[in-house]
């Protein structure tokens, strides 16, 4: 999506768009000592990127975005984004084997910044224009795109390391035909529900124990939903003891 605008100055404006589309260069670049600024060399991308930002926020009666409001067109970029996220991955995973040869958790980690760099670093784009919004943290609450992006970059992962016994070629078009029928559906049905929630609250009530509270009053809803009612026992142990001896004095 665009980024939203919050501030006066184009510059600042352009270079958030920047960040927002060039984020996994930059942060794939940090994690291997790398020339963040590397990017830039590339002045047909940087030409391309800066055209649509114009188009997208200073066409005139916003025409160039109502045309990509049309719903068809709309559905054809963002497979076409999806596509593009696969081969960022692929890269990512590569480029790193050739800095740590079989080190997994950088390739994984590598690759997971170059295909979903842009949410990765939201927050210091966040900055740049003026905003703080520390609650969008990717890493407290993952989106779709950040989430579907950690698990290609393990399969990829492991398939470079070949111990995923399929050919690169194979898991390439399965992952992203996945990865467009999903947003595809998601953006028909205009539903932001992950299609991975029924595995995560599963996974989580079971290794964490976690489960889905339910909100009947709003106060205690959101002091549960800080946790205190999973990460601090003596909280729950003094919610008992409250119950027991209101209890008692019923009884009495």
């Amino acid at each position: 999506g665009a980024v939203e605008v919050s501030v006066r100055s184009p510059v600042a404006c352009w270079f958030s768009a920047m960040l927002y589309c060039f984020g996994g260069s930059v942060l794939s670049s940090l994690m291997l000592a790398e020339p963040p600024v590397a990017f830039l060399a590339k002045g047909t991308n940087i030409i391309l990127a800066s055209s649509v930002w114009y188009l997208v926020f200073y066409c005139p009666e916003d025409i160039f975005y109502r045309c990509f409001a049309f719903l068809p067109l709309r559905l054809l970029v963002a497979g076409m984004k999806e596509v593009t996220r696969t081969w960022k991955i692929t890269a990512g995973v590569a480029h790193a084997d050739s800095h740590f040869k079989d080190a997994w958790l950088v390739m994984v980690a590598v690759g997971w910044a170059r295909g979903a760099g842009g949410g990765l670093i939201s927050n210091f784009e966040q900055l740049v224009r003026g905003v703080w919004k520390p609650e969008t943290n990717e890493l407290l609450k993952m989106s779709y795109p950040v989430k579907v992006t950690l698990i290609g970059a393990v399969l990829f992962t492991l398939q470079h390391s070949q111990y995923l016994p399929i050919a690169r070629h194979n898991l390439v078009f399965l992952y992203t035909v996945f990865l467009v029928v999903s947003k595809v559906t998601m953006m028909l049905t205009r539903s932001a529900t992950s299609p991975f929630a029924p595995v995560e609250a599963a996974l989580g009530h079971m290794f964490f124990g976690l489960q889905k509270i339910p909100t009947k009053v709003k106060g205690e809803g959101a002091a549960s939903s800080n946790g205190s009612s999973v990460c601090d026992p003596s909280s729950s142990e003094q919610h008992r003891d409250g119950v027991k001896k209101r209890q008692a004095k019923k009884t009495e």
